[in-house]
């Protein structure tokens, strides 16, 4: 996650994802043309894909736009050439990153990335040099405002959930990746609002970056990896201090 929690990478995601609303539609659309030429347009049988309308839904894509990437991806409204690629490396202090890209040219895209790891002090390594630090989990984020805890508890933990951690005005509710389709159906049957849901690489352990200068320049590379179009997300394992993000901030 980019930022020094679990939830402040997903805060430091939305903020960017709110400012360029069209740029992030066009990723998801990729994802869901992707998963649909996979596995078929029927997201009840190809969970891939329908990971990625909710994703689409989470950032307010119109059902037409989503309806539109399906049938691109199935053919009905011409071929789809991209590919699902990732790339590994490290950011400054040795912090591993993982990102998933869908491009329609590796030969622009690796080039691209490998330049904006040397640009911002990292280095781009080699299929496999951190994918090992990581773990494939679902993670959902629930306000603590919208749900009481001890219920909430009882619900997930009865659905599939493997835990539940309190972050003070965020649950954070981890599951295997199997276990997350029903885990989701079950809050949202519950009618509790859901703040963010994905499937995603999570860190087994993480690297605590404790010098303000060198905080920035990982925010400043995760961010650049954001911004690019082929990237769909960017994973590492650092972890920034509340003290420390308070220095960057101010």
């Amino acid at each position: 996650m980019a930022g020094h929690s679990h939830w402040a990478g997903i805060k430091h995601k939305k903020a960017a994802n709110d400012a360029k609303r069209g740029k992030i539609w066009s990723k998801i659309s990729r994802l869901i043309m992707v998963a649909a030429k996979n596995g078929g347009g029927d997201p009840n049988t190809n969970l891939p894909l329908r990971y990625a309308i909710d994703k689409g839904k989470q950032a307010n894509m119109p059902k037409d736009t989503i309806e539109k990437a399906i049938k691109k991806g199935t053919g009905e409204l011409g071929a789809v050439s991209f590919e699902e690629v990732v790339y590994e490396g490290y950011a400054p202090g040795g912090v591993a990153v993982m990102i998933d890209a869908l491009t329609d040219n590796r030969n622009r895209t690796a080039p691209e990335i490998r330049k904006l790891f040397e640009k911002r002090g990292g280095s781009m390594g080699t299929s496999g040099c951190v994918s090992y630090m990581f773990a494939k989990k679902g993670i959902i984020f629930i306000s603590a405002a919208k749900a009481d805890e001890e219920q909430l508890m009882d619900l997930v933990l009865s659905s599939g959930a493997d835990d539940m951690e309190n972050h003070g005005d965020m649950y954070e509710i981890s599951c295997a990746p199997e276990a997350y389709n029903d885990l989701k159906s079950a809050i949202d049957d519950a009618g509790i609002e859901v703040e963010s849901a994905e499937v995603a690489m999570v860190p087994d352990n993480n690297v605590e970056i404790s010098d303000p200068e060198k905080a920035q320049k990982i925010l400043n590379l995760i961010e650049s990896f954001e911004e690019h179009d082929d990237v769909q997300n960017v994973y590492s394992n650092f972890d920034i201090p509340d003290s420390v993000m308070k220095q960057i901030e101010s």
